[in-house]
């Protein structure tokens, strides 16, 4: 199945190959076989990836973090709704358990066109082919009587942290007491997206213009917003790196290089 995908919308790809590849390996950080069966089908060039160890690595990770955290809030609620921003070829909703979930795919129309030709929209899982900035996507969900999950992975990085507020600011009054898990990338990688080892090997490499040390830092977007915890990369499989992986433990460069999974939560109530 050929391929025509070019800027941030392309990145999608190159996740999908860090499982598939990860699900491939001994010992696995995370099992993802839909992603196998996806890579297998889609005509493209995966192999310049290939020497992407730090990709491969920090997507397995980030799946594994994602997962738990997800696995975690639908085992605590029974009537969900899960809406996926960004999604482009995450198999997430393949690989959980859940029951009653109403789950919602997020991304552009040529990304969601890619995602129609392997999976399939019911009553309960849904394709929103729109940018996560055209807010009317809002009222397209419907979170009634349901315990509300937001998923932002791999996606926040390629944007300006101005017009990141605003939409956080607006999903905090729009989708009060929800839940959101957030990766926020280290301040490192600001400017460096031509010299990822990984993006720079897209046809148009896109820029990473956000990223911070402050897990915190959706706190100043809305008042609405706070952040109940954190889960650092570098504290899972760090050996597989080599000596990378324990330099990168070094205290001044987790803060400045390691991502995170953030898991926040819009207050009903401003503090008082």
């Amino acid at each position: 199945m050929d391929v025509k995908l070019t800027g941030v919308p392309e990145t999608l790809l190159i996740p999908l190959w860090a499982r598939a590849t990860e699900t491939k390996m001994r010992e696995p950080i995370v099992l993802d076989i839909p992603a196998v069966r996806l890579l297998t089908a889609i005509d493209y060039d995966f192999s310049k990836f290939e020497r992407a160890r730090m990709s491969q690595w920090g997507c397995a990770v980030r799946a594994l973090l994602l997962d738990r955290a997800t696995q975690a809030f639908l085992d605590r609620h029974e009537r969900a709704c899960v809406i996926n921003l960004g999604a482009g070829l995450d198999t997430r909703h393949a690989r959980l358990r859940h029951k009653d979930t109403l789950w919602y795919e997020l991304d552009l129309p040529e990304s969601l066109e890619l995602r129609g030709r392997f999976f399939k929209e019911t009553s309960n899982y849904r394709f929103l082919a729109k940018s996560v900035f055209d807010v009317s996507w809002f009222d397209d969900v419907d979170t009634a009587d349901r315990h509300v999950l937001v998923i932002a992975e791999g996606l926040f990085m390629y944007f300006d942290e101005r017009e990141i507020g605003e939409l956080f600011a607006r999903m905090a009054l729009r989708f009060a007491g929800a839940e959101m898990l957030l990766e926020i990338q280290g301040p490192a990688i600001v400017g460096k997206g031509r010299r990822h080892e990984s993006v720079r090997k897209l046809k148009n490499a896109p820029d990473f213009k956000w990223g911070t040390s402050d897990n915190k830092a959706p706190e100043k977007w809305s008042p609405r917003i706070r952040v109940q915890e954190a889960w650092r990369f570098l504290d899972h499989f760090p050996e597989r790196l080599g000596w990378i992986g324990w330099l990168m433990r070094l205290p001044f460069l987790r803060a400045y290089c390691e991502p995170r999974i953030v898991r926040l939560r819009f207050e009903t109530h401003l503090p008082s």
